[in-house]
């Protein structure tokens, strides 16, 4: 048995005593143990296992988890880990998280709504996405802060210059006649916040980063096992539930990682005549291979193609897109060696 990790964690217990408790991480064989140990109320030590297997980041998703709730609990590691949550911030990401937090316990949702009309209806004008125009934790701190000048403006996270320059009037107009209680600078929301109540916010923002990081990583291996298998977009589409458009995206970031997606290019060029691929080829060789519409253009001439079909032939020429490449970057290194 191999022992990964150790550490001690400490709990004042309220009688002036002290609660010594260890969180180990052990590999024996391929398979991944973690272990919670921690006396009980006769002082005798009790073993908890956490987790048991051979996946290292269900493993590490585990450990953490049930680390976060012991630190809740009052708990706090000797030696200190990554989960030091303030830990390595820096003085201004540490206020912005707390300005966030503080936003979201306070909210004001009248005014909040009010900024999305807004982004919603200039984004509309500009033909932009919203959140390019701002996100929602800068509206929101907007909503709650009510900035009254472009300089206090500029003080909001997130919403600097360039768009206090372009948006400044709209925004203080639309807020202008809200009344405040607290003014800016905003140094006084660190001394407003409880301290413990920030960290457990911190604690739970930390967890569902990680579930959806560990949920993706478990998706990235269905997703392969399939591709390896023979599978279609639509075989991907039914096992991971994702849009087709959002599954490509991710087949070509794969690609880049370097990832084999030639069985999922193969089985869905398989429909796809001869002709029309070797003719979207040569679109490529004559119009690049960074954007799709002129290579579609060359393909169709003045036809239109609308609804279904036109996703189709997005589809298959981003497939084909990915052989291209591969195939321009193999004759690139012949090449130059």
């Amino acid at each position: 048995m191999n022992i990964v990790f150790l550490n001690t964690l400490e709990k004042n217990s309220g009688d002036q005593q002290v609660i010594s408790a260890q969180v180990s991480i052990v590999e024996e064989q391929g398979i991944w143990s973690v272990y919670w140990s921690e006396p009980d109320l006769t002082g005798k030590l009790t073993q908890d296992e956490w987790f048991q297997g051979i996946s290292w980041d269900e493993m590490l998703f585990a450990f953490r988890q049930g680390l976060r709730e012991k630190i809740r609990s009052g708990f706090r590691p000797l030696v200190h880990t990554e989960l030091d949550l303030t830990q390595g911030l820096s003085g201004k990401a540490k206020m912005t998280q707390m300005l966030t937090y503080y936003c979201e316990e306070n909210p004001n949702e009248e005014v909040f709504e009010s900024l999305r009309a807004w982004r919603r209806e200039q984004a509309a004008r500009e033909k932009k996405a919203p959140y390019i125009l701002a996100t929602n934790r800068v509206l929101r701190m907007i909503s709650v802060f009510l900035p009254q000048t472009k300089e206090e403006l500029q003080q909001i996270p997130g919403f600097g210059e360039q768009k206090t320059a372009q948006y400044a009037d709209q925004l203080l107009g639309r807020i202008g006649e809200c009344t405040r209680t607290n003014g800016f600078p905003l140094d006084w929301v660190a001394n407003y916040v409880d301290t413990m109540k920030f960290e457990g916010w911190l604690l739970a923002q930390k967890e569902q980063k990680l579930r959806i990081e560990l949920d993706r990583e478990v998706s990235k291996r269905k997703l392969l096992e399939i591709v390896a298998g023979g599978g279609s977009l639509a075989d991907l589409q039914a096992n991971l539930t994702m849009p087709r458009r959002e599954l490509l995206l991710w087949v070509e970031d794969l690609d880049r990682e370097g990832y084999d997606m030639d069985p999922l290019v193969e089985a869905e060029l398989s429909s796809i005549s001869e002709e029309e691929q070797i003719k979207a080829w040569n679109a490529y060789e004559s119009e690049g291979d960074r954007y799709l519409k002129p290579v579609l253009k060359s393909l169709i001439g003045t036809e239109e193609l609308k609804g279904k079909e036109l996703d189709r032939a997005y589809e298959w020429l981003r497939l084909l897109r990915l052989r291209f490449r591969r195939e321009k970057e193999r004759n690139a290194i012949q090449a130059a060696s």
